[in-house]
């Protein structure tokens, strides 16, 4: 596992060998009134009549690793726990889950700007806690603006005081993980589930993943902005419910599976040659979406054949691709064109290179959604092991341009064949495992 060394805070130290079960904290004494299962203390009783500009924070730590996630750990009422039992989590997303805006407003337009989900989920949580759940929270939050420097950002104080009193109302010991950039950390991505796992040494321990849970209302139901908690869930393995199932008891709705990545796993059966060479020397030019998967292509079928690879990631420019590509054509070389080549435009430019030199041009396309395309990019932009070229994550906006450019290519255009090819993904069982996670 790649351990992500934090900023701002020193990591644990290696795990002990031995069980791992921290003291539990001592009990406060507490006068304790059954009313709708609520349990009631001296403390939350002495908050409940403290104004909230005279309330102290309690044992509230905040830290931030690697500049983007925000981590804070509350130490509230905690329970006894088993050292020879599994670890059960509860997790849960925090906006439209936990809480709301108190305004109605999509977003809170305060730190003071917020209310529970429902009357019922403060309760709800307390009893997680005295079951011997671990509660965390896990939340994208990208209007989060990390500043290097020494001051803090308005946007992370204002999130900070607003978590601090979610947490000082539960008073049960939870933390909470907020992701704020597009990296290994955001969900559906597992980096902050592997932070937490390390935060509590239950990397070492285990935790008991039939009896765990993660609630979100981004589930791919119609009208949600995207499925990525549920997605989070699956790349988890635990069992996935939205804040209407879990705490209002509502049967499961329907939603759409918009992109599943185990079905462009290859099953293993031999293929035919996915690539043969027609003519001792020809221009193969690449017609494909950025993550595609052209360059693996490349590697694996045309650079055994003795094809020189051009591409402009490298040479930065088209004029010199251009001129590479003649130099290794002049020079005996086939040559294969890595770009995306989108439009009959800027493939002109390669079938007039072919005439020029007398040789035949063959099209290569690539047949890969946009869904399948936006995966790629993000699974080997956080996978090292997926990542042999070290290509960093692409905006969203490549993959809108080529979109916007894209006409499918004809042998109108000088082209002498065309391949089309569907995608599949190839590689050992933990290349495969990693690949098929939600991203």
């Amino acid at each position: 596992m790649l351990k992500m060394a934090g900023t701002n805070a020193a990591k644990r130290a290696a795990s002990p060998t031995r069980a791992i079960s921290p003291p539990p904290l001592k009990r406060t004494a507490a006068t304790t009134t059954k009313t709708t299962k609520t349990t009631v203390t001296k403390k939350s009783a002495a908050n409940f009549f403290t104004p909230v500009s005279q309330k102290k924070p309690d044992s509230l730590a905040w830290r931030i690793v690697n500049n983007t996630l925000i981590v804070g750990k509350y130490s509230g009422q905690q329970q006894e726990s088993s050292a020879e039992k599994k670890q059960k989590i509860a997790a849960f997303d925090l906006d439209s889950t936990l809480i709301t805006s108190a305004s109605g407003a999509t977003f809170a337009r305060s730190p003071k700007d917020w209310k529970w989900w429902n009357s019922s989920v403060p309760s709800r949580v307390r009893e997680l806690n005295s079951e011997g759940y671990q509660v965390v929270v896990v939340s994208n939050q990208k209007q989060i603006s990390l500043k290097k420097g020494a001051t803090e950002s308005k946007s992370y104080n204002n999130f900070k005081e607003k978590v601090t009193a979610v947490l000082n109302d539960l008073d049960v010991p939870l933390s909470v993980y907020a992701a704020t950039e597009s990296d290994e950390y955001r969900k559906p991505r597992l980096g902050m589930w592997r932070e937490f796992l390390e935060d509590y040494d239950l990397d070492v321990s285990g935790v008991d993943l039939k009896s765990s849970f993660f609630v979100g209302d981004a589930a791919g139901r119609p009208g949600d902005h995207s499925q990525v908690d549920r997605g989070f869930a699956v790349n988890i393995g635990v069992d996935f419910k939205t804040p209407e199932e879990f705490f209002l008891n509502q049967a499961p709705e329907a939603f759409e599976k918009t992109f599943d990545p185990t079905s462009y796993l290859h099953t293993g059966e031999q293929d035919p040659p996915l690539f043969t060479r027609l003519h001792p020397l020809e221009l193969v030019i690449f017609c494909g979406s950025p993550g595609a998967g052209k360059s693996t292509f490349y590697w694996n079928n045309l650079e055994p054949l003795g094809y020189k690879r051009v591409n402009q990631d490298i040479l930065k420019s088209r004029p010199k691709c251009l001129k590479v590509a003649r130099e290794h054509l002049t020079d005996g070389k086939s040559v294969a064109v890595d770009n995306t080549n989108a439009d009959p435009e800027t493939r002109a430019h390669w079938t007039s290179l072919a005439k020029d030199l007398k040789i035949p041009i063959r099209c290569v396309l690539f047949l890969a959604s946009p869904e399948l395309c936006k995966h790629n990019n993000a699974a080997r932009a956080v996978n090292r092991t997926l990542n042999p070229e070290s290509r960093t994550f692409l905006p969203g906006i490549a993959f809108g341009d080529f979109g916007r450019r894209f006409k499918e290519p004809s042998l109108d255009e000088g082209l002498s064949d065309i391949i089309r090819v569907e995608f599949r993904f190839r590689g050992g069982d933990e290349e495969k495992r990693l690949w098929s996670q939600y991203y």
